[in-house]
């Protein structure tokens, strides 16, 4: 049982490590007296269990971690002065753009049968 409760921690370490400042804020590099932090967005999540069955016989035990990271933008210094330039979501951007382009096209087609629905009914 020791050894579980052994390897469950050494994982909730290993989740940690990964998830600290050092993922969410990359390694600052300077060019020409700009200098560049990047930033990202990081979540993660760790679980873990363990088990006997009542009367001792049989073990269990089990952990798990997930972990996600994207880029979030970067903080540029320049001149003594810091400012905060998000990055864009591309994908994100092409999807909202479809999906207004769907709302449009559904929309236009309900308006055009209105307008035929309208035109028999006047008998034009």
């Amino acid at each position: 049982m020791a050894t579980m409760q052994t390897e469950f921690m050494d994982k909730i370490h290993e989740v940690q490590e990964a998830i600290s400042v050092r993922r969410v804020f990359g390694e600052p590099y300077e060019k020409d007296g700009v200098t560049v932090i990047p930033a990202a967005r990081v979540s993660g999540a760790a679980g873990g269990g363990s088990g006997e069955a009542p009367e001792g016989e049989g073990t269990g035990s089990g952990t798990g971690f997930g972990m996600s990271a994207k880029p979030f933008g970067v903080f540029v210094v320049a001149d003594g002065d810091v400012s905060w330039r998000p990055a864009v979501d591309v994908n994100r951007v092409i999807l909202g753009g479809q999906l207004v382009a769907i709302a449009a096209l559904l929309v236009l087609r309900a308006l055009i049968k209105a307008r035929m629905a309208t035109r028999i009914v006047l008998g034009e």
